[in-house]
């Protein structure tokens, strides 16, 4: 097929893009590079059946297509909250972008949504019939209520249009190709405990994530557009093993044995107190379940990391060897 990935540049895209190469598929990659990295798709360049077009989605474009991948927007609340406007745009309008191409190919489009939507869940753990919790008015709300008025589009480009579109709501994925920058707390404990900084707890690490390796997010995402039509409706993707933060930069400062010191900081408003997806829709409609454990998805993170921060010569004591 020829697939579409717009944010293709992002962690969850490059990988995504790779795997369809993979597969044989004629891959266009569109992304503006504001929060996805060249250099995560600079190896593409000139693979066969691969290219990109520098385009932000929020500007309507043409592109032939049998299957669209919308991933783009910026996902890390450093990078949306800085930019919350043109964040809610990328949401809203990339998506009515998006859905009309997708009625004039007659192609097949998944909307990368997130656990976001469900804000600071009182519901636990979150099944996609849960409608959330979220604060329209607080620092997070650009990326979060953008990201659930996309799903409405979604639903009503399927009612209106009869268009085929699939829904899935990405909880919290990590893996190589994640940003130094990118502000979430494998990135930021990962690169703090490489430069043997302080590992930085926003609160008393209480609060708790399920983490899921890139892989599996990916595999989850090329099962879907094959899933029957009638189960158009969101999907949890994501990995139910719940683990406070504090154990995560635990877990990460044994794997890189480094001996930075854990410390606490206030933690953001709107920050979710805990997260851990259903996903018994996943396993049924997707036959679907993560199989990467944590401690293999970090200590391929981590050597990632070390890599792209150090070479071999200048790599300190306390980074991974």
């Amino acid at each position: 097929m020829k697939v579409l990935v717009t944010g293709g540049a992002g962690l969850i895209g490059a990988h995504l893009t790779r795997r369809l190469l993979s597969r044989g598929d004629e891959v266009v990659l569109l992304d503006n590079f504001s929060s996805g990295s060249r250099a995560n798709v600079a190896a593409l360049d000139g693979a066969s059946g691969f290219s990109s077009l520098e385009h932000d989605v929020i500007v309507p474009f043409e592109i032939d297509c049998d299957l669209i991948y919308n991933l783009a927007c910026p996902a890390s609340p450093p990078s949306y909250q800085s930019a919350p406007i043109e964040t809610v745009k990328t949401s809203v309008l990339g998506a009515i972008n998006v859905l009309d191409l997708a009625r004039r190919n007659g192609a097949t489009v998944v909307q990368a949504s997130t656990s976001e939507i469900y804000g600071d869940p009182e519901v636990h753990p979150q099944p996609e019939s849960y409608s959330g919790n979220v604060n329209p008015l607080g620092p997070r709300a650009c990326y979060d209520e953008g990201k659930r008025c996309a799903e409405t589009l979604f639903a009503d480009y399927r009612r209106v249009h009869d268009l085929s579109v699939r829904i899935a709501r990405i909880f919290n994925t990590y893996g190589p190709m994640m940003r130094p920058d990118d502000g979430r707390v494998v990135s930021n404990f990962i690169v703090q405990a490489l430069n043997g900084r302080p590992i930085t707890l926003h609160g008393d690490g209480s609060q708790t994530r399920s983490l899921c390796y890139v892989a599996d997010t990916v595999e989850a995402l090329l099962r879907l557009p094959d899933a029957p039509d009638e189960e158009w409706t969101p999907v949890n993707i994501g990995n139910p093993a719940e683990i406070t933060v504090r154990e995560i930069a635990e877990t990460v400062k044994t794997l890189t044995g480094s001996a930075s010191p854990i410390v606490t900081t206030p933690r953001p408003v709107d920050d979710p107190e805990r997260r851990r997806p259903d996903i018994k829709r996943a396993g049924a409609v997707l036959d679907w379940r993560p199989q990467t454990n944590l401690r293999d998805g970090l200590s391929a993170t981590i050597e990632w990391f070390d890599a792209q921060l150090y070479s071999a010569t200048d790599r300190p004591a306390y980074a991974s060897s």
